[in-house]
């Protein structure tokens, strides 16, 4: 590995983050490229569990270099009491934790901007964490968001600061939505900046003098491809470009210094949140997989809707991202089922077909065709290599990936560290 980028796959909470702290060990500088702290990377080391939202995962392994990207929404105070939590647990992180000059700054009145959304949407909500990351990408569109390089002059964002609050103070008051301390809110922002203000810096130089120094780079994805605001189920997506080519305009490396995209997905499917889910499993086998699997938001709580694994999407996801390695998780939670299936296409309208629509209406219309295969019925959390796993569990894993395209190159049997194990 020279440069490669890291995605998910599905819907996000595909358990990039732990791929993530498994890869970083083998890199030198980890990358945060897009998104903000509506998601959630949960890594477990040894008998500690650690969530990170903005940080990336690579942090957790000592003298390695991490860098939140322009590509990203940071939450200022957010950011700060992550980073107060990690010192605390005994993590070095201000002396290897860069910020960009070009990222886009959170604050309180994007997440009151964002709930006051949700709220008059109704029963048409998208589903967000209410954590602002829509309105601060829209505020970077229209031209008027706070970028990171304001956290190393407190007088020029103070003045930023509160011009944009009374301007959605404005847009909340004429909504009859409460409005915002502003200098309650300016106190914490002041002090939060006072921290983050040294560690920011032109992250596009650092991580090209970086490639030209011959490191070993890994770009950092969160949620994952059908939540990209382009190519996902629009509109019940996120607001940023989780895809691959992501990784370029938000990290700042050019297309031609990437060389691998690893793809990461569940060995079944998840979805959080509103919108088209197409093999989900609202019944008892839904729930089983939910609790045998743990699925629960790290960010939000939010129980996650579960359904069987999805080759249609998943395909399309492959392509549309480049992934040509795999990596492939929580295969352990299927080793207890008799029976497991695979949609291998959908019917639409009558008719079979095997791509993904495009469209949300005949998306949200499709039925999934399923394909049988026999569970193990044995443990696999002990696996340590490919010859390790059930002869069952192979032909399950070589099945999916067929229908998917892409090569696996890591297998995760569990949430510890110690439970994921390479396979070429």
């Amino acid at each position: 590995m020279s440069s490669m980028v890291l995605v998910g796959l599905q819907w996000g909470d595909e358990g990039k983050g732990k791929i993530i702290d498994v890869l970083s060990e083998k890199a030198d500088v980890v990358v945060r490229f897009q998104g903000g702290n509506n998601a959630g990377h949960t890594v477990e080391v040894g008998d500690q569990k650690f969530v990170l939202h903005l940080i990336p995962s690579g942090i957790l392994h000592e003298g390695k270099d991490c860098m939140i990207g322009n590509g990203v929404v940071v939450d200022v105070l957010g950011l700060a009491e992550e980073i107060a939590d990690l010192e605390k647990r005994g993590f070095s992180v201000a002396d290897r934790l860069k910020l960009s000059t070009r990222c886009q700054l959170v604050f309180k009145y994007h997440r009151l901007l964002d709930g006051m959304s949700e709220a008059k949407l109704g029963e048409d909500k998208i589903g967000t964490t209410m954590r602002g990351i829509g309105p601060a990408y829209a505020d970077k569109v229209n031209r008027v968001g706070i970028r990171g390089a304001a956290l190393r002059d407190p007088v020029e964002l103070e003045k930023l600061f509160r011009a944009q609050a009374a301007r959605a103070n404005d847009i909340l008051a004429a909504h009859g939505v409460e409005l915002m301390d502003v200098d309650a809110e300016w106190d914490l922002i002041k002090v939060a900046a006072g921290k983050l203000g040294p560690m920011v810096a032109d992250t596009v130089l650092d991580v090209n003098n970086a490639f030209t120094a011959g490191k070993k780079i890994l770009f950092e994805g969160a949620q994952g491809t059908w939540l990209d605001v382009d190519y996902g189920t629009y509109p019940y997506v996120t607001s940023s470009n989780t895809s691959s080519g992501a990784a370029c305009t938000g990290g700042g490396l050019a297309p031609s210094r990437i060389d691998h995209v690893l793809g990461v997905y569940k060995a079944y499917t998840t979805r959080v949140g509103e919108g088209p889910f197409m093999t989900e499993l609202d019944n008892a086998m839904g729930e089983r997989i939910r609790m045998l699997g743990g699925e629960f938001g790290a960010t939000t709580g939010r129980p996650r809707r579960c359904g069987w694994f999805d080759a249609v999407a998943t395909r399309y996801a492959v392509m549309v991202n480049g992934a040509d390695l795999l990596a492939i998780t929580k295969l352990d939670v299927l080793d207890d089922l008799d029976t497991l299936k695979i949609c291998v296409a959908y019917e639409l309208n009558g008719q079979r077909i095997e791509d993904m629509p495009s469209d949300l209406a005949e998306i949200a219309a499709v039925a999934p065709i399923y394909e049988e295969m026999p569970g193990w019925r044995c443990s696999t959390k002990d696996a340590q290599c490919w010859e390790d796993l059930p002869e069952a569990t192979r032909n399950y894993l070589n099945r999916i990936t067929e229908l998917t395209g892409g090569k696996i190159h890591i297998l995760s049997v569990g949430p510890k560290r110690a439970q994921t194990f390479f396979v070429d």
